[in-house]
């Protein structure tokens, strides 16, 4: 989703469905999904009711969409690397595990929308909290396709404590219990791929028989 800088004059300039959006975006992010009513999102987005119910049957579907749209930033990152690094598959993970670095600033005061949605949406029924798991299971598979390819011991290990890693370093940015979080991110993951092939997993990264990831 773009920028909320210069909110009202871009606002006026987008489609009716767009608009929604990203009001509905603002509003999810900044006060959370329950708090939030349809009416706060028509008012927000200069428009009706009926004109939500319109392009979206349930707020429910609206929060999936809004989910389904963040989820494909993140689809878009996993290729933005893949291009920026063809056929070097050690760069790209480092490229993953930057875009997460370089976005953990504004977590510090928003949170991660998939953790917060995750808290808020209990009844796994939901459709927003079916976006997320396929989010997660496609994240996964192209996380565990990059380690094979760069030829790290037990790919499916690494992939996961890479991604145990990545979100780790959210939700610490977020309850701000680590400084400095995105140059730890960096240095362990690094530290990962530098590994090499068929090398023994330091004892301290999960699921390594470890007690958990040094400061």
């Amino acid at each position: 989703m773009t920028s909320t800088a210069a909110r009202p004059g871009r606002v006026a300039k987008l489609p009716p469905r767009e608009r929604i959006l990203d009001a509905a975006e603002e509003l999810f992010q900044s006060e959370g999904i329950r708090r939030v009513g349809v009416q706060a999102i028509a008012d927000k987005a200069e428009t009706t009711k009926m004109a939500i119910y319109r392009h979206f049957e349930t707020k429910d579907a609206l929060v999936a969409e809004w989910l389904r749209i963040l989820a494909a930033e993140y689809r878009a990152a996993f290729d933005r690397v893949e291009a920026e690094h063809p056929g070097r598959p050690r760069e790209q993970i480092l490229g993953l595990a930057r875009f997460i670095a370089d976005g953990l600033p504004a977590l510090s005061y928003r949170g991660c929308p998939f953790v917060n949605s995750l808290a808020e949406l209990p009844d796994r029924s939901h459709p927003a909290r079916r976006v997320i798991e396929e989010h997660k299971a496609h994240q996964t598979r192209r996380l565990v396709g990059m380690c094979t390819e760069a030829g790290l011991p037990d790919p499916e290990q690494v992939a996961a404590q890479i991604t145990f890693l990545l979100e780790g370093a959210q939700v610490s940015t977020q309850n701000g219990s680590i400084d400095r979080a995105g140059e730890r991110l960096m240095h362990i993951v690094e530290a990962i791929v530098g590994r090499e092939p068929h090398a023994t997993p330091p004892a301290w990264l999960p699921g390594a028989g470890g007690e958990g990831v040094p400061a």
